[in-house]
């Protein structure tokens, strides 16, 4: 089935979900917070493309928010996946997969002496902020405003079900402003633990934002003043600004960095990276989980790491994003729009001038959506290596027709409800 077809097993799904899970959705894909044309439920996906329930494919510039760094359904590394379910996943204990898993990355990452593996990406940076904490005695984080670390209750961008104490021992700075950030490592005083640092500016709803080489130097200066450690978290920019920890691109080592999302291809696992420094502090904390030994997306994860060792991926990728963000520049130009395209150009992220409340932003995703491509109207995106020239070029083709619905309804848009995540902010 094409874009533009029948909605309604999706519909019949968030009828049913509404039933039996708070708000019918959570999380990033919550209800309210895309168009609602947009499907809310899936069906599969391959290479660059996923197909919703009521069977419309679409060009996925989302890649699984991330995940989707080879292409779905990947056959070498879900290969690697469903040999090693053969064998045995979750046991009493990890497999050597996990010895190789770490020396893979140890032997790949400029920073790290060591690694630790949990799940979620929220598992990663709360283990670092542990281990910081640990290894300086002190609570202080010092976090950059707006800046994105996690969904637990000290990292959680909503104050829903939190408490003042969840979030206490934290200063916030403006990101790349170095007198800002001076000034909250200042108020930090001596009970500084950690420095964390977003590989790139990637707030929601906002332009983003390369990382100046003076602030990230600066911060690596402050925490060695300090003795606090410097986090970088590369959970989402990993293996997508660089096959090193992201700030490496800048001659700058972080103490600790912390990884997920694509390592495996979309398998579920992330990781702690972090250097002798750090060592005894991470051997000190305590922290588990049911599934973080499981063997299965570690074969994945050495085989995603294998490919981008490998393989020219970051460089085909990154030629991809240059491709797009040229020809979307010219379309919205011809067409009349403020078009603004920031972030790195393989984790770009649209936003329209004059356009306070989204309303361009969500006409237009829903006329890309309506010609099969799947972009976002307030959140980076993400290119991977199963796109071609091809697949660009068709997500071209459909900007500038989205471009010129847009411009015929743009005198008559109707309001976006308020978003929570924007009233959040």
């Amino acid at each position: 089935m094409t874009p533009g077809g029948s909605n309604s097993a999706d519909r019949d799904l968030r009828r049913r979900a509404e039933a039996v899970i708070p708000g019918g959705m959570y999380g990033h894909q919550a209800v309210g917070l895309l168009p609602d044309d947009y499907p809310q439920f899936f069906k599969g996906g391959d290479g660059a493309h996923i197909t919703d329930v009521d069977g419309r494919r679409y060009l996925d510039l989302m890649c699984a928010y991330g995940p989707n760094l080879f292409g779905y359904a990947n056959p070498v590394i879900d290969a690697a996946y469903v040999r090693q379910l053969g064998q045995g996943d979750a046991l009493t204990g990890p497999t050597g997969l996990m010895v190789e898993l770490a020396e893979a990355f140890v032997a790949m990452v400029t920073h790290a002496d060591w690694a630790m593996f949990c799940k979620n990406g929220t598992d990663a940076t709360t283990m670092a902020m542990m281990t910081a904490r640990q290894h300086t005695g002190r609570k202080t984080l010092v976090l950059a405003r707006g800046a994105y670390h996690g969904a637990a209750p000290w990292c959680t961008p909503r104050p829903a079900g939190t408490t003042a104490e969840d979030k206490a021992n934290q200063v916030f700075c403006a990101y790349n402003d170095i007198a800002s950030l001076e000034a909250a490592v200042a108020k930090a005083g001596d009970d500084l633990a950690a420095i964390f640092a977003a590989p790139f500016r990637h707030d929601a709803f906002i332009d983003q934002a390369a990382p100046d080489i003076a602030y990230a130097r600066r911060a690596r200066e402050l925490a060695d003043q300090t003795g606090a450690l410097l986090v970088v978290d590369d959970v989402r920019g990993g293996l997508r600004i660089a096959r090193d920890s992201s700030w490496s691109v800048m001659g700058v080592q972080p103490d600790l960095s912390t990884w997920g999302k694509c390592i495996a291809n979309g398998h579920p696992i992330s990781a702690m990276l972090g250097n002798d420094k750090a060592r005894k502090a991470a051997a000190s904390i305590y922290v588990t989980g049911s599934y973080w030994y499981a063997a299965a997306a570690m074969a994945a994860g050495l085989e995603t790491l294998r490919l981008a060792r490998e393989s020219d991926y970051l460089e085909r990728i990154t030629g991809l994003g240059e491709r797009l963000r040229t020809g979307l520049a010219e379309r919205a130009v011809a067409a009349g729009f403020g078009f603004r395209q920031t972030g790195p150009g393989t984790m770009p992220l649209f936003l329209f001038d004059d356009d306070p409340d989204l309303r361009k932003g969500f006409c237009w995703s829903s006329a890309m959506l309506a010609k099969g491509v799947y972009v976002h109207p307030w959140h980076n995106m993400f290119l991977c290596a199963a796109m071609t020239e091809g697949d660009i070029d068709f997500a071209l083709d459909a900007a500038e027709q989205a471009f010129q619905t847009l411009k015929t309804q743009a005198h008559d848009l109707p309001p976006v409800e308020k978003l929570a995540f924007l009233s959040a902010r």
